[in-house]
């Protein structure tokens, strides 16, 4: 097994968090010259803690085309399929939330020629996707209480990561498990209030009802 992630905590809370992997699993036949059977995985997906909506949309472009230019029909995979399965993976039963906005989560997909080509460019879209939000909403000026928004909300991407995370429970699961390795992934700061409601008409309440509710954003 082969591993490549990355996951990008930002100090401005109109950038959202960008995480995102690619992974393979080769398992070769005990007998001689038995051959082996390979499979990917991965995803790349966007934790906002202001909605700007633009921002999503193009992230979320950016993805559609990636898979229409590099996946066929063959390959029984797509971008709504793996829309779907992100918005599925990345959810907090106990609150009822999403994690974020998505984008796309795949398992268990046959390593081919043409597999192998999406995979790729899963990985070399990582900077091309995100950079420009970045560049666009690096410098805003933030108040304290939106810096704490953006804590609060970091509060629950830890609560998923310790909670629900498949690649975490099982990285803790070992018996001498490399714990620093498995929890380099957290956030640097989070905020926790009992029972925190955002105000009535706010873009905290706003975020909030979309990760409630995702929605297609394409």
């Amino acid at each position: 097994a082969a591993a490549l992630s990355v996951v990008l905590h930002t100090r401005n809370p109109f950038v959202p968090t960008f995480r995102s992997d690619v992974r393979i699993f080769l398992v070769k036949s005990a007998e001689k010259d038995g051959g082996a059977v390979a499979w990917f995985g991965g995803g790349s997906d966007l934790t906002p803690y202001y909605l700007v909506d633009q921002d999503i949309i193009d992230f979320h472009t950016h993805l559609k085309k990636m898979c229409d230019d590099h996946l066929t029909d063959d390959d029984n995979l797509s971008y709504r399929q793996m829309k779907q399965s992100c918005d599925e993976y990345f959810y907090l039963p106990a609150r009822s939330e999403h994690r974020g906005t998505g984008g796309i989560f795949f398992d268990d997909v046959p390593a081919t020629p043409n597999t192998y080509g999406f995979v790729r460019e899963v990985a070399r879209g990582w900077m091309p996707s995100w950079l420009p939000v970045v560049r666009k909403n690096g410098g805003r000026e933030y108040t304290d209480e939106e810096k704490h928004w953006q804590c609060l909300r970091r509060g629950r991407y830890l609560e998923f990561n310790l909670l629900y995370d498949r690649g975490v429970k099982f990285g803790l699961a070992d018996a001498n498990p490399r714990v620093e390795g498995v929890m380099v992934s957290a956030p640097p700061k989070i905020a926790f209030d009992y029972n925190h409601v955002p105000e009535v008409g706010s873009e905290e309440e706003r975020l909030l009802e979309i990760l409630k509710t995702p929605k297609d954003w394409i």
